[in-house]
């Protein structure tokens, strides 16, 4: 386990880069305003008109209450991806850029998709918001499942096989665990791997292309 006092040694010389400084900073001013934008809206759009499909999958059996689990594996994930990418300020940008980008396909999705929460969902309430009592429960930030894409996210940037294996799983569960307490539709969760597979490459991209021209 690497020890917190190794973090400042590691960061100062990308911090001293101007050309990461500047792209880190941008990127962190991006984000303020996309996930701003996104709570501004998903407020919104929880009162809008939507549509409703039959999902044939949720058809076939009753929703499980999993909210502890399913918030259980996402602050798990999220403290081990964290421990991780502290550590690595290169993997840290890639991620923030990602998420970013996570966060303005979904608004742009969202919108132009504006489906009603699924016939018999049980309303996944995050227990630490609740514990702090503050915010409302979304039903409707469906199309495509953030959860679930944040933590595959997780895999993509990953360096070890073993925390790829573990995010992986995780990211598995989590699908698993929305769809039987019917949070999300079928394709919500299918579609999320391919919504941060693409922010993912996209980021890539954009930093390569950024190598070449400096």
């Amino acid at each position: 386990m690497r020890k917190l006092k190794e973090i400042k040694p590691i960061w100062l010389p990308y911090l001293l880069d101007k050309r990461f400084r500047t792209k880190f900073l941008i990127t962190l001013f991006l984000l303020a305003i996309i996930l701003f934008s996104l709570a501004k809206f998903l407020a919104y759009n929880e009162a809008r008109p939507g549509f409703s499909f039959n999902d044939p999958l949720l058809a076939t059996f009753q929703p499980v209450n999993v909210t502890w689990l399913t918030f259980g594996l996402i602050y798990l994930g999220l403290i081990i991806a964290l421990s991780f990418l502290l550590f690595h300020p290169d993997r840290m940008l890639l991620a923030l850029q990602s998420y970013t980008l996570i966060a303005a396909l979904r608004l742009i999705t969202i919108y132009f998709l504006p489906l009603n929460a699924p016939l018999h969902i049980i309303p996944l309430k995050d227990p630490f918001v609740e514990f702090f009592g503050g915010g409302s429960t979304l039903l409707r930030d469906l199309f495509f499942s953030g959860h679930t894409s944040t933590m595959f996210l997780f895999f993509l940037t990953a360096k070890s096989k073993k925390l790829k294996t573990v995010f992986l799983i995780c990211t598995i569960l989590i699908a698993a665990l929305v769809l039987i307490q019917h949070v999300h539709y079928t394709i919500d969760v299918v579609a999320a791997p391919f919504f941060a597979y693409t922010s993912y490459r996209i980021s890539r991209l954009i930093n390569k292309r950024n190598k070449k021209t400096s």
